[in-house]
């Protein structure tokens, strides 16, 4: 049998106790402990459903110029204008490689 010195034994309390510690930090920076994150999160539940309810009125214009990073999903969301009625007025549109500066017709 060998003995353990005491600093030995000290120091390997004081590892496992940081070692708990960090677990602690890690998780709570993962839990997103902020007071204000579950507000925000209520405000745009809030905001869905309340979109839900009311439909986004059609846009009044009758083109619209893409830009970077548009989907036609997004078009459509942003104009209140449905996809399929975009493909339909834009019969050469190729809903995968949209190019900026690209004009499509809404009406």
């Amino acid at each position: 049998m060998t003995k353990t010195s005491p600093i030995a034994r000290i120091l390997a309390a004081v590892a496992l106790l940081g070692a708990i510690a960090l677990v602690f930090v890690v998780l709570s920076n993962s839990t997103g402990t902020d007071d204000n994150s579950g507000k925000d999160k209520a405000n745009q539940a809030g905001k869905k459903q309340g979109a839900d309810k009311k439909a986004k009125p059609k846009s009044k214009s009758k083109i619209y110029v893409i830009q970077n990073g548009d989907t036609l999903t997004g078009i459509a969301v942003e104009t209140g204008v449905e996809v399929t009625v975009i493909q339909r007025l834009n019969p050469d549109l190729d809903p995968q490689a949209l190019i900026a500066g690209q004009k499509l017709k809404l009406r």
